[in-house]
């Protein structure tokens, strides 16, 4: 059985978070922004000789094309007619292959994010031919997984924070977490929720280790579940070290370029929480590789996850197999068309019995959401 084609699906979803919109629609890079109205999402769906059909996500949101270009100029063409890997070490080896031949590009952005979805197809393909859902392929025992509510950002506003943690808590979630920057909101987040509530704050990477100090001693009073990302640039694994150590529990990992990005994380003692990301990191091989790693260092791992195709699923079952109080993040948004069932977010979610991914996306919401569509094969490529 050999790889016979590839397809890009690029789609944009439209959502709504009931916050108010953005006075004036910038250019966002930030999936959580206020100035966005929709998600997007890029799949990747690989077909082979024998009918069956993998698919796979790749990160990049707004900047989707350019994760595209990659997919399709580079990485695409290093799997083409080859044979689909029928064991776990066969498609480490293929991923290997690939990332070698393509090194002189980066080991990181774009093509990392490309490689990513490949991975996650290969392996939703791997399962069918097993005749295993993905979740028991990687020996969970469990088939509900709990999910915590990330929110998007309500830029600061204490009170509208204060409402949108109230709806997610009335919603039935138990763990939330804040994409706000500033200590007013964070503090009434936590004011509004009952004590046995779990609040972490993702900050995205915005100040430097002295100010991320501060900041971290201060919210240290709120007896955050986790501080994410709060050093500029999030790689700094001294500065995280040093965040750490004001009282605050860490988080990070959702950037790092690759899994031996987590080495320095974990030799400096930089985390209390890694993050990698599926779409990012390398696909489903290396986010296992992480958590590997991890286990080495005694850190535990809880998956980064803002996205809502392949990835989403594959994300989750990784968390199957994961200790029972590790959950799957998934943004607070309702979407009006769901492009799979589990999008219907609830506080639990039930993997499917399916082999593989158990990733079936409604062939109409496609046709009405997709931006871009190319499929690529032996002779060429052409627009979908």
């Amino acid at each position: 059985m050999k790889i016979t084609s590839i397809e890009i699906i690029r789609l944009s979803l439209p959502f709504d978070s009931d916050r108010t919109a953005a006075a004036a629609q910038e250019t966002a890079w930030n999936a959580a922004s206020p100035a966005l109205e929709e998600m997007e999402t890029l799949l990747v769906r690989i077909e082979t000789s024998s009918g069956l059909q993998g698919w796979g996500e790749a990160f990049g949101h707004l900047a989707n094309p350019v994760t595209a270009q990659a997919l399709q100029q580079l990485v695409i063409p290093c799997f083409l007619g080859k044979a689909v890997p029928q064991s776990r070490a066969a498609l480490e080896a293929l991923m290997a292959e690939a990332e070698k031949a393509l090194h002189a590009f980066g080991r990181g952005g774009p093509v990392r994010f490309g490689l990513s979805a490949i991975d996650i197809a290969l392996w939703d393909l791997l399962g069918q031919q097993l005749n295993q859902p993905l979740w028991q392929l990687l020996g969970a025992t469990r088939q509900q997984i709990g999910l915590y509510a990330s929110l998007v950002s309500y830029n600061n506003q204490p009170e509208e924070v204060a409402r949108q943690v109230t709806r997610a808590w009335q919603a039935g979630f138990r763990t939330l977490k804040l994409h706000e920057t500033e200590y007013a909101a964070i503090a009434a987040a936590r004011a509004a929720l009952p004590p046995e509530a779990t609040l972490m704050v993702d900050v995205n990477c915005p100040w430097t280790v002295e100010e991320a100090s501060l900041r971290a001693a201060q919210l240290a009073e709120l007896k955050l579940g986790w501080l994410e990302e709060p050093v500029w640039p999030p790689d700094d694994a001294h500065g995280l070290a040093a965040v750490r150590s004001a009282g605050t529990s860490i988080a990070a990992g959702e950037n790092v370029c690759g899994e031996w990005g987590f080495a320095a994380l974990f030799d400096n003692a930089a985390i209390d929480v890694a993050q990698p990301s599926v779409a990012k990191v390398g696909g489903i091989s290396a986010l296992l590789r992480v958590i590997a790693l991890a286990a080495k260092h005694q850190v535990k791992v809880v998956p980064h996850c803002f996205y809502y195709g392949a990835g989403l699923l594959a994300t989750a079952h990784i968390v199957a197999a994961l200790p029972d109080d590790i959950q799957l993040e998934v943004p607070f948004i309702r979407f009006p068309s769901l492009l799979y069932p589990q999008l219907a977010f609830a506080p639990t979610l039930t993997l499917p019995d399916a082999p593989g991914l158990g990733f079936t996306p409604d062939a109409q919401v496609i046709r009405q959401h997709t931006v871009s569509h190319l499929r690529i094969n032996l002779e060429g490529s052409s627009n979908v």
